[in-house]
């Protein structure tokens, strides 16, 4: 049988208030594509199908549109389970429904092995499970000790027991996979994966995987991976849009499995065309050079994270042009040319207060040089003119 693994959509997320939806439909809509033609028998989609509890109604639309369009009335099955950002019982309350089309939503942590029936190879696919596993979902208190390395063996221990004791239900001749939302510890996370137990106490070691499993779909991590030192073939798919400026210049894809029964798994990955790149523009020749790139079409379809070399603080009418010149500019941050380890010494009780002002400015700007209508305001705030006619008097 022929399976693709997904995972992490975190449908409804935005960028810094940037509106992503178009950017996650078209990536649904290449799902449904890489589908067909790579005709794929079942569909793995390991947890944060959505970035909320809560998200908004255009998400969950576009979601239920594409289980549609992928299971095809069950021709395709779809199995998808709950994240750390899904709400377990909000996904899986159309599961009474979804069931009937070949969908099976699975919310929280259950022995229960799922059992799907492949139609074109006419063999059963077991899946193990297992939704992002935190100690409120399980309603347990793991460990009375409150030290992360206390809290981190029970969690370990608990993932490991859980897998042992489901995978005693894999039936010979089927094709046995395991699928989870947890961090598994070695793998390299990015700062999109929010707010997580990242590299704390919810960490699994890979030798607590399932052996009996011929592979495991792991979701909650950003980065496309496999897990090395596991017992069995398992991976990481990543998401599919970069969510984060520290995942600039990675390529997101899906991985496509194909697996018999009692043999190894063979994988493969395959790279998505989807989303706008994350992009990282360092303009070290000042605002002149952020123009002329834009003018060039550099960085046209992208999101921009965007340092600038200057020698005093850009104005706000010099920001305005930027943003107006690229609507995907996201990030404006100036770089002070000037040495910021040269230090500035002044005697303060020598200095008008307008020029201790600017001096501190500078201190704090690693070297900028205040506008005058900001050194006006910052007198007006201080009631400056009156200070100085005292001072005169």
């Amino acid at each position: 049988m022929r399976l693709l693994h997904t995972a992490d959509w975190h449908l409804g997320r935005s960028l810094e208030g940037r509106n992503r939806m178009n950017e996650q439909q078209a990536f649904l809509d290449e799902l449904v594509e890489i589908v067909k033609q790579e005709k794929i028998d079942a569909v793995l989609m390991a947890g944060d199908v959505f970035d909320t509890v809560n998200p908004p109604a255009a998400a969950e639309q576009m979601f239920y549109d594409t289980l549609a369009r992928i299971s095809q009335m069950g021709r395709c099955p779809f199995i998808a389970i709950a994240g750390n950002h899904d709400h377990p019982d909000r996904l899986a309350a159309s599961f009474p429904l979804s069931k009937e089309l070949g969908i099976t939503l699975v919310g929280l942590p259950t022995l229960e092995l799922q059992r799907i029936p492949i139609k074109r190879t006419d063999e059963m696919l077991e899946i193990a499970a297992l939704p992002y596993p935190s100690e409120s979902r399980l309603k347990m208190l793991l460990s009375e000790s409150a030290e992360e390395l206390d809290v981190r063996k029970q969690y370990d221990d608990w993932v490991d027991s859980y897998f042992k004791e489901i995978s005693h239900h894999f039936n010979p001749g089927n094709v046995h996979v395991a699928m989870s939302h947890l961090y598994v510890a070695g793998s390299k996370e990015s700062d999109s994966e929010r707010p997580v137990h990242i590299g704390g106490a919810y960490t699994v070691a890979a030798e607590s995987l399932p052996s009996q499993a011929q592979y495991v779909a792991l979701g909650h991590l950003h980065r496309p991976q496999i897990i090395k030192r596991a017992k069995t073939e398992a991976r990481y798919s990543g998401s599919p849009l970069s969510y984060s400026f520290s995942e600039s210049g990675q390529s997101k894809s899906v991985t496509i499995i194909d697996v018999e029964p009692n043999q190894k798994a063979k994988v493969e990955e395959i790279l998505l065309q989807s989303g706008k790149p994350l992009v990282i523009w360092e303009a070290k020749n000042g605002v002149s050079e952020v123009f002329k790139g834009i003018e060039q079409g550099l960085h046209h379809n992208s999101w921009i994270d965007l340092s600038v070399h200057v020698q005093d603080a850009l104005s706000m009418e010099e920001i305005q042009r930027i943003r107006r010149a690229h609507e995907g500019i996201v990030h404006i941050k100036p770089v002070y040319t000037q040495n910021a380890e040269e230090q500035i010494n002044v005697s303060a009780q020598k200095l008008p207060v307008d020029e201790l002002f600017t001096t501190f400015y500078k201190r704090q700007t690693g070297g900028a040089v205040p506008e005058d209508a900001l050194v006006s305001l910052f007198l007006d705030l201080i009631g400056e003119e009156g200070m100085e006619g005292e001072r005169e008097e």
